[in-house]
């Protein structure tokens, strides 16, 4: 019988629109089996890019969340160091993992940017959209994310 597919949701934050000329802070993602069982979870602060600019809307957005910007700041690691360690976790999952994101959110673009730019590959069996995964909402990995901001959005119960 062949392993149970994961699906693996993620939940970023970011300084800017676009991976290159802005970084990826945090990234947290959250393994689970089609049931919805959590099955493993992954969370780091990356170091932003040498060069990358904050752009001015999340300048202003961060500016009203200055503690969680700090949060993003704690522990930041090497970009390289995070996507390698990322790959490796989604590459030891017991089951092929599929990407699910939100089409409307940069989850998927700053991820595969970042995974391909430092650790060279795309470790996922495919991707997926939250719309085109069952019952959704089951899936979350905003649940992981320490951020004020964050907690906001996740739903109680």
């Amino acid at each position: 019988m062949p392993p149970e597919t994961l699906y693996v949701t993620t939940h970023i934050h970011t300084d800017g629109p676009i991976p290159g000329p802005h970084s990826l802070l945090t990234l947290a993602s959250a393994a689970h089996a089609a049931s919805g069982a959590l099955t493993s979870t992954f969370t780091a602060n990356l170091r932003e890019l040498p060069g990358a600019t904050l752009h001015p809307a999340a300048l202003t957005n961060w500016r009203t969340r200055a503690e969680d910007w700090l949060t993003t700041r704690r522990a930041a690691k090497p970009p390289a160091l995070v996507a390698t360690a990322y790959a490796r976790w989604v590459s030891q999952l017991p089951g092929p993992a599929v990407f699910v994101s939100d089409p409307d959110e940069p989850d998927h673009h700053f991820c595969f940017w970042y995974l391909h730019r430092f650790a060279g590959q795309w470790p996922f069996a495919r991707s997926t959209t939250t719309a085109d995964v069952a019952a959704p909402g089951r899936f979350t990995a905003e649940t992981l994310c320490a951020l004020s901001g964050c907690r906001a959005l996740v739903p109680a119960g």
